[in-house]
């Protein structure tokens, strides 16, 4: 493929922003609003079909619900509860093909579905589900369990209500990476990614174009005017560099919004319609894997009302969630609530009672949102998670959907505006959502296999670089992790990093995965970064007060932690 633009080459790389903006007044075919999971996955089917395609996000990469997901990579148990088969149906086959093409990244994890005396329904259900589930992936893989076979595969289950267990098998991932990966092979395929670009407004042209979308039965429209000559058709944006206020209007044929849960902030400014989705937080909690030291995921009833929850072992740690709250605000970095706390510490101490857990085991936090159909449902938890797409004077809403599901979102939505894109190349061949890893012999030499399939899965085609551009004593863990020093050096240089956040909570988790955000070893940090991310020291002492106050308000387990 001939890239559509100049910048596969370069990736990002020193002033490789100014390299963008200087070059953002051309002709473009499509704009993408919004650098979560979803941005990214049309961006990368834009650049697959040949298409000058620019995406930009006011934040950073996957600063939204896209780094604050469960990690999970399901095909939907929960969702044959709420007769979305469809749904169910379309995220096996996702995840299937997730794990089939994102070894290293996407790795397939063994499930215990722990049932509880009181459990409603009773555990009987949830075999005839897990039948049902496992008919959909076209593999038999679940089976009951005893109590006490239950207990030999996780010990930590040693509640007195067990009454037994079912075996099954989803997947997990690390959402952030997963996102900025895809957004790369896109960029190397020659679509351009931009971050702290804000879309101040829409530009409108007079235009007798009749788009008529090829909706699929998940896609719904919202009712509008029907277009005629002289209606305003959305034609361009205009960007604001969040960094340094330059602004710059810019035309495409297409623009799309898929911002998530901030799509109907967009489209409330432009055209002051109903609003459609309803903001749902799921927060989370961190536990150092010591004091939960699970081997597996466990999912089970909450006690209280028997909504779903899960405990993951992640990336060294073990993370317990989620909620499901109505949230009123929109914003980047929601928090978790002190009544959040309370019930997810309620269903830990229930489930695994011997573990004598407090909120003093609490090692970080996190809460994101989710962007439902609002259908006025009183209990958030049955609203459908379908995605959905709404044409509105020529822009395109994208919304809903899963992380799992990603690549479907995409794909429906450049069906949706191909009346627009007459010279969109079309794939016959059906795609591999991600591109294939390299065979790299120095990589073999220097890892052993579970590290080296890591990194290949984390970073790709960039796998190579990263091992180049180590230091001496960089290809060594950090702490206790998984995590290469290396990796921070990669990351500062080559990965867009613009804020010390989006380096240490989105790009190398340690934010997460280290005590009180990694701030334990921040000089080690500095003395890595600090050159490659071309800040003196009066910016790397602003940027390393921010992190902690943000650190310490959004992802600790209280106020102040830092």
């Amino acid at each position: 493929m001939i890239p559509a633009t100049g910048y596969s080459n370069s990736m990002w790389q020193q002033n490789w922003r100014e390299q963008i903006w200087s070059d953002l007044d051309r002709a473009w075919d499509i704009i993408i609003i919004g650098g979560g999971i979803t941005g990214a996955g049309i961006l990368r089917e834009a650049a697959r079909a040949n298409l000058r395609a620019l995406l930009v996000e006011q934040h950073d990469f996957a600063s939204g619900t896209s780094s604050r997901s469960g990690k999970m990579v399901h095909g939907g148990l929960r969702y044959l509860k709420n007769a979305q088969i469809k749904l169910t149906i379309e995220s096996v086959r996702e995840r299937d093909r997730l794990v089939r093409e994102g070894r290293g990244l996407v790795t397939p994890n063994a499930f215990l579905l722990a049932n509880f005396k009181h459990d409603s329904p009773p555990d009987w259900v949830f075999g005839i589900g897990l039948m049902m589930y496992d008919t959909l992936a076209l593999r038999w893989q679940h089976e009951h369990l005893t109590p006490q076979r239950a207990r030999e595969l996780v010990p930590e289950l040693q509640s007195p209500e067990l009454v037994g267990a079912y075996r099954y098998f989803d997947a997990q991932t690390d959402d952030a990476r997963l996102t900025l990966r895809v957004i790369r092979e896109a960029v190397r395929d020659g679509g351009v990614a931009l971050n702290y670009a804000r879309v101040e407004s829409l530009l409108r042209q007079t235009s007798n174009v009749n788009l008529v979308a090829n909706v699929r039965r998940n896609v719904r429209e919202t009712a509008r005017p029907e277009h005629s000559e002289g209606s305003n058709e959305i034609c361009g944006v205009v960007l604001r560099d969040v960094e340094c206020g330059r602004t710059q209007e810019i035309q495409a044929r297409v623009v799309i919004n898929a911002t998530g849960a901030w799509a109907d902030e967009l489209r409330g400014r432009e055209f002051l319609q109903k609003e459609h989705l309803r903001k749902l937080r799921g927060s989370h909690l961190i536990f150092p894997f010591a004091r939960l030291p699970l081997t597996r995921a466990v999912t089970f009833l909450h006690p209280r009302d028997k909504r779903p929850l899960y405990a993951l072992p992640w990336e060294g740690v073990t993370l317990l969630g989620t909620t499901d709250h109505d949230h009123a605000n929109i914003e980047t970095n929601p928090r978790i609530t002190s009544n959040e706390i309370e019930y997810l510490m309620d269903a830990a101490q229930f489930v695994f009672p011997a573990q004598a857990l407090t909120t003093r085991d609490i090692q970080a936090t996190f809460a994101g949102l989710r962007p439902v159909v609002d259908t006025g449902n009183p209990d958030p938890s049955k609203e459908s998670r379908e995605f959905v797409l709404w044409e509105e004077n020529g822009l395109l809403t994208v919304t809903g959907g899963k992380l799992t599901t990603f690549r479907l979102m995409a794909q429906n939505a450049l069906d949706a505006v191909r009346a627009r894109l007459p010279n969109m190349k079309r794939v016959i061949v059906p795609q591999r959502v991600l591109d294939r890893l390299p065979h790299d012999e120095k990589l073999f030499q220097t890892f052993p296999p579970n590290a080296r399939l890591r990194l290949l899965g984390r970073y790709g085609q960039d796998a190579r670089a990263l091992l180049d551009a180590a230091h001496d004593g960089e290809l060594t863990r950090i702490e206790n992790l998984s995590a290469l020093w290396a990796e921070l050096r990669w990351a500062a240089r080559d990965e867009g990093v613009i804020h010390l956040d989006d380096l240490l909570m989105r790009r190398v988790r340690l934010g997460l995965l280290l005590p009180r955000g990694g701030m334990d070893c921040i000089k080690e940090i500095r003395a890595i970064v600090q050159s490659e991310l071309g800040w003196d020291d009066a910016r790397w002492e602003r940027e390393e007060k921010m992190y902690a106050e943000l650190w310490s308000k959004c992802y600790g387990a209280s106020v102040g932690q830092i």
